[in-house]
């Protein structure tokens, strides 16, 4: 019986989802709570990787199990054992051949920074000193969902077929004092959401223009592009899936 877990954690103590060697990750915790509670190794294979310090409120990843469970009595069990800064949100069954990796829509990222100091958000979000002009930057991420190939701003040494992605959202908005980077495509890139903030961050400091943004994107060299930004400002919040492949809602 294959089940799609959604689960939100703060990246600040792990060396980002996949499991490595010789580091702690979300992937190895959450796999050792599942063992523990059903008495056998049990591994799970997530939407994607987040990177070193990256958090999540709506990363999705699958089991297998011998047989059906009771949901709610499974995702108690399962935060009572993991670490507080790992919850289990939601567990629901799904087909057997359904891929968390795989089946995905979509996944959506925010990207948070606050532009006045407050000691309250170090971990979850980029203090940046400047002014960026937001209108500016919003005209530059319009470009993103005219473009495919993402290659500039994908880390250099990737293991990956291609660089294309579907870019269906991009979207800066205001809260407060602070700004949030809205981005959803079917894939990303590693470091790409990172990448393209810092290079829009550069565009609503005058530092590029609106036409030099979409130069960058079409040289598909990392070096174009501007620096990346702290990890600790981005968020997966969303994993989307074709409605049939939940056998229950």
């Amino acid at each position: 019986m294959r089940y799609f877990f959604q689960v939100s954690y703060h990246g600040r103590n792990y060396h980002g989802w996949q499991i490595q060697k010789n580091a702690i990750t979300v992937q190895q915790i959450i796999n050792e709570a599942l063992s523990t509670i059903f008495g056998r190794p049990v591994a799970i294979t997530g939407s994607g990787r987040t990177d070193t310090g990256v958090h999540a409120s709506g990363q999705v990843f699958h089991a297998d199990f011998e047989k059906s469970f009771d949901e709610n009595d499974i995702r108690f069990k399962l935060n009572s054992l993991l670490p507080p800064d790992i919850s289990i949100l939601r567990i629901r069954p799904v087909k057997e051949d359904a891929s968390a990796r795989f089946d995905a829509i979509s996944r959506t990222y925010e990207y948070h920074i606050h532009l006045h100091k407050n000691p309250f958000l170090q971990e979850t979000s980029y203090y940046f000193r400047g002014d960026p002009d937001l209108q500016a930057m919003n005209k530059a991420a319009e470009t993103l969902l005219l473009a495919e190939d993402f290659e500039s701003f994908s880390r250099v040494k990737t293991e990956v077929n291609h660089f294309l992605c579907d870019v269906q959202k991009a979207e800066w908005i205001t809260r407060d004092t602070s700004l949030i980077f809205h981005i959803t495509a079917n894939r990303f890139l590693r470091g790409m959401v990172r990448a393209i903030t810092g290079t829009l961050l550069d565009v609503g400091l005058g530092r590029t223009s609106q036409q030099d943004f979409g130069r960058i994107i079409e040289e598909k060299d990392r070096k174009s592009a501007g620096r990346s930004v702290p990890a600790l400002g981005l968020i997966l919040t969303a994993v989307r899936y074709p409605d049939d492949l939940f056998l229950t809602s």
